[in-house]
């Protein structure tokens, strides 16, 4: 087996893998790098977790801290993980209320890579005492594809 995925036309190499990448301004500038799928054709499950991803209140402009979980199968791409870190990176100064955060980071891996079906969660740390989880999903998930639990507790305070 190779270790170099297999070319699809018009396929351009990442543009941050191996390359000093500062942190992106704001998600608007973050740009995502796709790459093709090795194992095209084939249903499979990816997961990324961000266990520290922040972003700030738009109310206080005081940062809300999540723990992130990014699951989905892929179609023809996958997303290239450098590029997923920096642009969730971006969010470090981006103003938004959990659900818009969360679901809009859902909706942009969704409607850029094109997988055959995505998953977040986002499980956000408590604000004004009240721990918000948001979830959102692109439809039930493909037949015979197995999905693991996200795995995070959910919040218990000092126990």
């Amino acid at each position: 087996m190779s270790d170099t995925p297999p070319e699809s036309p018009g396929a351009e190499a990442p543009r941050f893998l191996g390359q000093a990448s500062p942190l992106p301004a704001s998600p608007e500038e973050a740009e995502l790098d796709y790459v093709p799928n090795p194992r095209r054709g084939g249903l499979y499950c990816v997961r990324f977790s961000a266990p520290e991803f922040t972003s700030l209140c738009p109310v206080t402009g005081q940062p809300d801290f999540a723990h992130l979980v990014i699951d989905y199968a892929p179609g023809e791409t996958i997303v290239e993980s450098k590029s997923l870190k920096l642009f969730l990176g971006s969010f470090r100064n981006h103003c938004g209320f959990h659900e818009d955060v969360t679901v809009g980071i859902g909706q942009r891996l969704f409607d850029e890579m094109a997988p055959k079906w995505l998953r977040i969660g986002g499980y956000w740390y408590p604000r004004g005492g009240i721990p918000i989880d948001v979830f959102w999903q692109s439809g039930p998930v493909p037949d015979g594809l197995w999905v693991p639990d996200q795995g995070v507790q959910n919040y218990r305070g000092r126990g």
